[in-house]
């Protein structure tokens, strides 16, 4: 891979983001770009929509949310969309996003990041662990909420 950057989700790599294809049942684990491209333009404040490009390609999208004032201190500063495209997936490209992410947030002033998953097979739990996430509760679906210390 050439050197990983992020970018602005724009008019340029809407489309590209939106066709990121995900390695076979991966797909029960994630919402549709097209959904967090959605809410990126409903909440323009609290929303940070990013590609990741390796050269002129987008290999990889994230969206965070920062929000100091949110009811729920788990959707304050969060990991709300990440996706890697398949031929992507075990060369950086994630634990890039979310490291980027994670920096964001704390130049915001925040001490945590926090993410949400469902667990199973072929989901992101292995992936948010290794990153340095870990399991501090679950939510009332079942699903588990991660934090990571910044």
């Amino acid at each position: 891979m050439a050197e990983l950057r992020l970018e602005e989700l724009s008019a340029k790599t809407i489309v590209a983001a939106n066709g990121l294809t995900l390695r076979r049942g991966q797909e029960q684990f994630v919402t549709p770009p097209s959904y967090a491209i959605a809410d990126s333009f409903i909440n323009p404040v609290t929303s940070w929509p990013r590609v990741v490009l390796d050269g002129d390609k987008v290999v990889g999208f994230i969206r965070g949310n920062f929000d100091p004032e949110a009811i729920q201190e788990e959707f304050r500063s969060c990991v709300w969309r990440v996706t890697v495209a398949a031929d992507a997936q075990g060369l950086g490209v994630g634990r890039f996003a979310v490291l980027a992410l994670a920096a964001e947030a704390k130049s915001r002033g925040f001490e945590r990041l926090t993410a949400i998953w469902e667990p199973g097979d072929n989901g992101p739990e292995e992936f948010f662990l290794r990153v340095g996430f870990t399991i501090v509760g679950q939510t009332q679906y079942g699903e588990n909420l991660g934090a990571l210390s910044l």
